[in-house]
């Protein structure tokens, strides 16, 4: 049993090292090399951590709060968006003052890095990414939540930093995370979704309350973002207590790849067909047979109605400095 003294040496030990989540990509071979290189990097600049690596995705949350019951105050995700939104979902079912006490640091090493790229993380620069870690310059930042009814009538909530798509864009973005695990390359994976669009459902027919409108009609993709929104919400930010929306209606075929151009280009909300919304609630009463993903990854379409808010200033986030 410790002594008081060595309680207190050992919450001190724990406080100051930083729990390190490392999320690998398929590839054992290359994740093998990647951490190899990241640990390497911490090491260098004299980083005090504790490593563990999951297996597979179901096993994040289970590490996350393993390291929250431990004690670690510096939480750092060595992985992509998914990865992310599980643990800031784990932090969210803790008590607020735990939650208040522990910081989020990201190392981008995911499929999708989007919310990484938000604050100018790049995964090839992992020695800069470290160095803005160890400034420790925290910044409060909202989630948005998702809450809906499963199909066992259970009300259910999801917490999210980046984004929720309904419609087509989230079918794409399963081909694409798909492709990706398949393919390797980014551009690749992106051009093969594009292509395989043209089996997809175009339009679904969605019933939504935003502010003081009520869109009844047929709608192509909703994008709902508390950050970039992998550009669909190009102006949202996580820390003014609101969400950007884009509503897409049914382009032509010719308007649709013009605007996948102007997707990758940044200028997305330049669309006609684009229309935008800023808000703190997004109600959706109807959107038949629209897949739903919550920062990349899809998730199980809710039953009947379902709201989307933010709540504002609920996680420390390690920003650059």
């Amino acid at each position: 049993m410790l002594s008081n003294h060595q309680s207190v040496d050992v919450m001190m030990k724990t406080n100051n090292r930083w729990g390190v989540l490392y999320c690998p990509k398929h590839n054992r071979l290359g994740a093998r090399k990647r951490w190899g290189k990241i640990e390497c990097c911490l090491q260098e600049q004299g980083v005090d951590f504790d490593f563990v690596q999951s297996e597979r995705q179901e096993s994040v949350a289970r590490l996350v709060n393993m390291m929250i019951n431990n004690g670690y105050k510096t939480i750092v995700i060595v992985g992509g968006d998914s990865a992310l939104n599980d643990a800031v979902n784990c932090l969210m079912e803790a008590d607020k003052d735990t939650r208040e006490s522990i910081v989020l640091g990201l190392i981008p090493n995911g499929i999708m890095n989007d919310f990484a790229h938000f604050w100018g993380f790049k995964e090839n620069e992992i020695e800069q990414t470290v160095k803005w870690l160890k400034e420790r310059r925290v910044r409060r930042i909202d989630l948005g939540c998702i809450r809906y009814v499963n199909a066992k009538g259970e009300r259910c909530h999801r917490y999210f930093l980046n984004c929720v798509n309904i419609g087509l864009i989230s079918a794409i973005m399963n081909l694409r995370s798909q492709t990706r695990r398949l393919l390797g390359s980014r551009t690749l994976s992106f051009f093969s979704s594009m292509v395989l669009m043209i089996f997809q459902r175009l339009d679904y027919k969605m019933s939504l309350k935003i502010n003081s409108d009520v869109i009844n009609r047929k709608v192509m993709t909703v994008c709902v973002g508390n950050a970039s929104g992998y550009g669909q919400t190009p102006n949202a930010v996580p820390y003014n207590g609101l969400l950007d929306v884009s509503v897409v209606y049914h382009p032509e075929m010719t308007q649709l790849f013009e605007g996948f151009y102007l997707l990758v280009t940044g200028k997305f909300l330049n669309h006609h067909s684009v229309h935008p919304y800023r808000t703190n609630e997004v109600r959706v009463d109807e959107a038949v047979k629209a897949l739903v993903s919550v920062d990349g990854r899809l998730m199980k379409t809710p039953v009947g109605s379902y709201r989307i808010t933010v709540e504002q200033e609920v996680i420390n986030f390690l920003i650059p400095a």
